[in-house]
């Protein structure tokens, strides 16, 4: 089967999008499957890889390291030339045409969704605005046009559910277990609490709840230090904030190297995931696959991935958050660690592969549920 990957807002630096794309992309050539990527770039290319072909076609940056396409006839006549048997498209903006280019060429679609409308886009919008009418239309669309919705939670299965949409499938992300482990040996001595955020430092993110938290535990006396991995438009004043308060805070920008990032998080005591509308949580699980506790935001996808144990969902606000991280503390470290491990393993990628293999080749059905 020949495979073609659509995806907007691809980058070195886009995080869960696309680490689930290659993870993907990967898995399906290592299934014997074709495989082509078709992502925005600076200009035209194209070149061939150990798990398949990558095409660029122009998209101009929308925000540092980020592509949008705008215009989708050089998508269109990609797809001409790669003439697949199935198209997954990780967009819900201008690629989606691909599901009408498609239908005409009998060719199945599916739409890979990594974001629920209606959570993103309520902080940008003023209240009493009609976010729900809006987004519920367009997300009708969608359902007509695509022959096939995946979801990967049941958060973000919900804005499609309440459409209507009938052939949804609920294929939850993975995480690379060899990758991302604990550190071997006994635990280091130290005489402070390791916290770790992984994740863009922009608004929709929360990362200002991850600092505000640790600065609370401070005010509390609790020594604390905060590693921030990830970059963005709030990392200045993040820096200040932690500043200001004589919080011991290191920001590590930019990460391209997942084995240090794994490094980071297996370090850190507990992990927090602040953003409120993930529609998975990848960093929570990588978190958990290192064997560190996480706590989360009480609403949005991650809270699906904890089970007592590994960690605590609580209200996102900063004395809560930091009620959660002294809970989390005053269980058992090795107990923590071993519940949070245990609850990653469950999230192969071979799984989520598998998963994303039958939808690409099935017919109609019924919303599954994950792991």
């Amino acid at each position: 089967m020949r495979i073609v990957q659509l995806a907007n807002l691809y980058s070195p630096v886009s995080g869960g999008l696309r680490t689930a794309v290659d993870m993907l992309g990967r898995g399906y050539a290592a299934a014997g499957h074709e495989r082509a990527l078709v992502v925005p770039g600076r200009e035209h290319g194209r070149h061939n890889g150990a798990a398949g072909t990558i095409v660029t076609v122009p998209g101009p940056s929308v925000a540092p390291g980020y592509r949008l396409v705008l215009d989708p006839r050089p998508v269109l006549r990609a797809l001409a030339r790669l003439r697949p048997d199935v198209v997954e498209v990780s967009d819900k903006a201008t690629l989606t045409v691909a599901a009408r280019w498609a239908r005409r060429h009998g060719v199945r679609s599916v739409l890979l969704s990594h974001e629920r409308l209606d959570a993103i886009l309520a902080p940008r919008v003023p209240g009493g605005f009609p976010l729900r009418p809006l987004t519920d239309r367009w997300n009708g669309g969608l359902v007509r046009a695509f022959d096939a919705i995946v979801a990967t939670s049941a958060f973000a299965a919900a804005e499609f559910g309440r459409v209507g949409a009938r052939d949804l499938h609920l294929v939850p992300l993975g995480v690379d277990l060899d990758t991302f482990r604990p550190l071997p040996g006994p635990a280091p001595c130290r005489g402070e609490v390791r916290l770790t955020h992984l994740g863009r430092l922009s608004r929709e993110k929360r990362p200002g709840l991850a600092v505000a938290a640790a600065i609370e535990l401070h005010r509390r006396g609790v020594p604390v230090r905060l590693d921030l991995v990830g970059d963005g438009p709030q990392a200045a004043g993040l820096r200040a904030a932690a500043a200001r308060a004589g919080l011991r805070a290191r920001f590590h920008g930019h990460v391209p190297d997942r084995a240090a990032v794994a490094r980071l998080l297996a370090e850190a005591d507990v992990a927090l995931a602040a953003c409120p509308v993930e529609s998975f949580g990848l960093a929570a699980l990588e978190a958990l696959a290192c064997g560190t506790p996480v706590v989360a935001a009480d609403r949005g996808a991650a809270p699906e991935l904890l089970v007592p144990g590994a960690g605590v969902a609580v209200p996102p606000v900063p004395e809560r958050f930091a009620d959660g991280v002294q809970e989390v503390l005053s269980w058992p470290r090795e107990r923590r660690r071993a519940a949070a491990r245990a609850r990653a393993e469950r999230y192969p990628w071979d799984a989520t592969v598998a998963g994303m293999l039958e939808v690409l080749t099935a017919g109609r059905g019924a919303l599954r549920t994950g792991r």
